[in-house]
């Protein structure tokens, strides 16, 4: 690109169309995260696991706490923080997508987290813990339980770096612009 070139910016409404599509992204999280709760909850009995694999089983666990269970003995204060802190999330990530929804990466890595954030702010409101169901363990260790929220929090927490690599990758390739004296 010649030097002084703008690169071209989408217009509005290909920045609103690309907003809406990773709300959709997101929205799509949410759907199968709810529905795979209310499956799992109607399926077992709350401590059931039911096997699947020689280190994977179902089961039905409820989480009042954080990420492996932090807090999780907070006497209920904690529903609250982690609600505050779910909705403040929320609304840095809507402002974050509306700002820059032609970066794809970062914008994929924004509606995985939003998606997972909604999804499990939607249990904590409506049950006052987190319903998790997905248990991996070999022999007598055990990963905590988790759920499809808390896979797509992951997922787009590991685009996120990644999208930070490939941006600091990007600038070091970028040549020297500044002035020579």
């Amino acid at each position: 690109m010649p030097e002084g070139a703008q690169i071209p910016r989408p217009s509005s409404s290909g920045r609103r169309a690309g907003f809406w599509g990773w709300l959709l992204a997101a929205a799509a999280i949410i759907i199968v995260d709810q529905q795979t709760k209310v499956h799992f909850d109607s399926l077992l009995q709350y401590g059931e696991r039911r096997a699947v694999l020689p280190f994977f089983d179902f089961t039905l666990l409820y989480n009042p706490g954080a990420a492996f269970s932090f807090l999780a003995d907070g006497h209920g204060w904690q529903r609250w923080l982690f609600t505050a802190i779910a909705l403040a999330a929320t609304g840095l990530i809507l402002y974050l997508l509306r700002k820059n929804p032609e970066q794809k990466l970062f914008c994929a890595s924004l509606a995985c987290i939003l998606g997972g954030a909604i999804g499990n702010l939607i249990d904590r409101v409506q049950h006052g813990h987190v319903i998790d169901f997905l248990l991996f363990y070999w022999e007598s260790w055990f990963f905590p339980a988790f759920n499809v929220a808390d896979v797509a929090i992951s997922c787009g927490a590991a685009l996120l770096i990644l999208d930070e690599i490939l941006r600091m990758r990007r600038g070091r390739k970028q040549p020297d612009s500044s002035p020579q004296g």
